[in-house]
């Protein structure tokens, strides 16, 4: 094992614990609702992310067909939670105006910064992409407790809070994305191609752009996440209607990855978009974001199809 996957399991392993102390905070609470099932599911989903990389995968895989029943049956449910009093948070507010949002600048520019210096540096060879954003998560947080003067311990209280509030939503992203790679290993781009073929008539660009951009965005609707979109569907239409018609690969990758985008905005499926924001944020209408989100879709989709047929074929 190297740097780089030391450094990782240990990033692995704290996100691992907090799931754990989820689970325990369910136990310890007389009035939850469906303890015992909300704490497997954090104990299992826990267990699989600090021991996963070393256990056999057929039980890695049974953890997860554990936890996906769990979830079916409306197993895990959010424990009582040590809220602060609504009047001292809006008096905290005030008084620290924009400074809250300087550990979250820190979030994102260190990460950039330490992405970079791990692809162009020797000795930071072991800070790759994941890492990176480690490192910047744990900068952020000795940032956020120097500047508002927090004892750390709330480090671990909010942050079993906030993952309790999220829920089962949380680890949707990391399901969709193997789903994703699951598909296009199953060859399930042929098929789209195979079927997409009787819909496009020959050399008809703008229809060829059209439809690649909108099953991008349907696509990413269905799978919650782009990234596992773009793989099946530039398989299946990208490459074999635009591609090897003379568009440009560049305009056609970059364009076309957005254009799912424009569907992650759509779904609940995206649930670190749209539906984990409305849970921090207590909604009443859980679907308050997305549908403030469809009519911009649309209009930026259109715009997708626009560009692509304008600037792919140049």
């Amino acid at each position: 094992m190297n740097a780089s996957q030391i450094v990782a399991e240990i990033f692995y392993s704290l996100i691992g614990i907090i799931f754990a102390l989820v689970g325990v905070k369910a136990l310890r609470d007389p009035k939850a609702e469906k303890k015992v099932t909300t704490a497997i599911f954090w104990f299992l989903l826990a267990f699989t992310f600090i021991l996963g990389n070393h256990l056999p995968k057929w039980i890695t895989g049974l953890c997860i067909i554990a936890i996906a029943v769990i979830t079916a049956i409306n197993g895990v449910k959010q424990s009582a939670n040590d809220v602060p009093d609504p009047k001292k948070v809006r008096a905290s507010a005030d008084k620290l105006g924009y400074k809250v949002f300087i550990p979250a600048l820190c979030l994102a520019l260190v990460a950039v910064v330490a992405a970079t210096l791990g692809g162009s540096v020797p000795a930071l060879n072991w800070l790759t992409a994941n890492n990176a954003i480690g490192v910047s998560g744990l900068v952020a947080l000795i940032v956020a407790i120097a500047l508002f003067k927090a004892p750390p311990k709330y480090a671990v209280i909010d942050g079993t809070r906030l993952m309790d509030n999220v829920g089962p939503v949380g680890i949707l992203p990391q399901l969709l994305s193997a789903l994703g790679a699951l598909f296009t290993a199953a060859g399930v781009g042929t098929v789209i191609a195979n079927g997409v073929s009787a819909i496009i008539p020959e050399n008809s660009r703008l229809i060829a752009c059209a439809v690649y951009c909108i099953a991008m965005a349907l696509f990413t609707i269905i799978m919650g996440n782009g990234f596992a979109a773009f793989s099946v569907i530039t398989v299946g239409i990208g490459v074999p209607f635009l591609i090897m018609q003379g568009a440009n690969p560049v305009v056609v990758g970059a364009l076309g990855l957005t254009a799912g985008y424009c569907g992650t905005l759509c779904t609940p499926m995206a649930a670190n978009f749209n539906i984990m924001p409305a849970a921090l944020l207590e909604v009443k209408n859980k679907y308050a974001i997305i549908k403030s989100q469809i009519p911009v879709a649309c209009i930026m989709l259109v715009i997708h199809i626009a560009l692509m047929y304008f600037f792919a074929f140049r």
